[in-house]
């Protein structure tokens, strides 16, 4: 993309996602002639449409958000849209997308004809020959003699496999690929403006980075303290009068009719109750174990789940749900949902005071934990670990006779094609204070991987806590035998109390 010529200021309720917003007027604004496709993309409810609606309105642009229909209403409804962006007396009568686009691309009110098509895996879906259409709309523009066209089209749509095989072949004739990512936790704790670092933790548990949920009833009254989450959930969450409580279930219910809807929401249902491996999910299922890759692929496609491999055995793959909000409806709302429907303030007080312990261990508890492997990769010191972190996985200990094991956090570092040295193995608790017990439990982890071949030469212990850590812990760190983790550093709002040039980490 060529200098910037005329730089668009990012409307002040547009929440961080400056790189988006300079990434996407430096597009439209390229100066080069003829057309260019861009892509906007990423998981559903994480501020797309937002971004492109203000991008819309600030450069003269034209939007439209397609939606399940046939393609002659689609048609009707982009035009009658036009209609009124062009001051038309009226709509056009367009007899395919073909006539829509040459339309649209001469549309602008500036210097480019900025066309944003929202909603693009939907219409797609009624419009297969959509993707060459514009493809062949963009060549006939590019190759037109005299032909002045700055056509700036932007498809925008969540992560679905119509977008992904839109991004594959992206080299070939996509110019822009912009990515809507969530926000992470550090960045949804300033959205929420949460002081109380566990409270954060807990809201981020429950809604993850989404900027839409703290402009909507969730968001109205956020909880004002941590003896306050209780309140906020059950007038906020539980509530079946407003939106969040209905949101997850919809996520899912969107799966094309082809699929087998029900043994989606059971395969989450079976990852938020801690069953993270086919096989445990085939048995959460009752069903023969070739049938779960296929769903798990279903949902992966769909940005829903994750697979990551397991530390010390690479062919297991351990598989996360992404959306924390679905998490936390299938951990809490949905075993209760028939209940909640027409519950009163009393009910749902009851429901929420036994589903807590559920919230606490099955969502609270494992979110922590891959909070603590993001914190590792993303914002540790760099000196921390002695070295650059390649990845942050959870490990499951080979083990000989013995009960099996798991390591919360395994730090490797970068080795080529094979797994790199061991920079840290670390435990994480949730809910209670961390003691040397945990501090022995990782001596013994270390002595069983040096004792498999595992490069521990430089393997540092680490426990993570969001309930705190008890003196002899805080005097081992002291001793430089192991490294404390609290909310205050995964926020970085704490100091370290000892530096590596001290001589104070193990």
């Amino acid at each position: 993309m060529g200098a910037l010529v005329t730089p668009v200021a990012r409307p002040q309720g547009l929440y961080d996602r400056e790189a988006e917003w300079e990434r996407l007027v430096a597009f439209i604004d390229d100066p080069r002639p003829g057309p260019a496709i861009g892509v906007v993309t990423g998981p559903r409810g994480h501020g797309k449409s937002f971004l492109l609606k203000a991008l819309a309105r600030a450069t003269g642009g034209f939007y439209f958000s397609g939606q399940e229909a046939a393609q002659a209403e689609t048609l009707r409804a982009l035009a009658e849209r036009y209609a009124r962006h062009a001051g038309l007396a009226r709509a056009p009568e367009w007899t395919g997308w073909r006539d829509a686009l040459l339309t649209l691309a001469v549309s602008g009110r500036g210097p480019a004809a900025l066309v944003v098509i929202d909603g693009f895996p939907e219409v797609v879906r009624q419009s297969p020959g959509l993707p060459a259409t514009i493809n062949e709309v963009c060549h006939q523009l590019d190759d037109s003699p005299g032909s002045t066209s700055r056509l700036r089209l932007l498809l925008c749509g969540s992560t679905t496999p119509v977008m992904s095989r839109l991004l594959s072949a992206a080299d070939r004739w996509v110019d822009q690929v912009v990515e809507v990512a969530p926000l992470d936790f550090r960045q949804a704790r300033e959205l929420w403006a949460i002081q109380d670092l566990v409270l954060a933790l807990r809201v981020h548990a429950v809604v993850g980075g989404s900027a839409a949920f703290r402009f909507d009833p969730a968001g109205d009254r956020p909880p004002a303290g941590f003896a306050d989450f209780d309140r906020w959930i059950q007038e906020r969450v539980l509530s079946p009068r407003l939106p969040l409580f209905w949101k997850a279930g919809h996520i899912l219910d969107g799966v094309p009719d082809s699929w087998d809807v029900a043994s989606c929401h059971s395969t989450v249902a079976a990852l938020a109750a801690g069953r993270t491996t086919p096989g445990e999910i085939a048995g959460f299922l009752d069903r023969p174990a070739t049938d779960v890759p296929h769903i798990l692929s279903h949902l992966e496609a769909r940005g829903l789940v994750h697979g990551e491999p397991d530390a010390f055995q690479p062919g297991l793959i351990h598989y996360r749900i992404t959306e924390p909000l679905l998490a936390f409806d299938h951990a809490v709302i949905r075993p209760h949902r028939p209940e909640l429907v027409d519950a009163d303030v009393t009910e749902i007080d009851e429901i929420w005071r036994q589903a807590r312990a559920v919230f606490e261990r099955d969502v609270a508890g494992p979110h922590f934990a891959r909070i603590c492997r993001e914190w590792a990769v993303r914002y540790a010191p760099a000196e921390l670990f002695g070295d650059a972190p390649e990845s942050a996985l959870s490990g499951s200990l080979p083990h000989t006779g013995g009960e099996p094991a798991s390591i919360d956090v395994v730090v490797r570092g970068e080795q080529g094609r094979r797994p790199g040295p061991l920079l840290s193995i670390g435990l994480v608790s949730w809910s209670h204070p961390m003691d040397t017990p945990h501090l022995e439990r990782l001596r013994d982890h270390r002595a069983h991987l040096a004792a498999l071949g595992e490069d521990t030469g430089r393997t540092r212990f680490v426990c993570y806590s969001a309930a705190g850590f008890s003196p002899g812990l805080r005097q081992a760190e002291v001793n430089g035998d192991v490294l404390l983790v609290s909310p205050e550093q995964l926020y970085g709002d704490g100091p370290w109390p000892y530096t590596a040039e001290e001589g104070g980490r193990p």
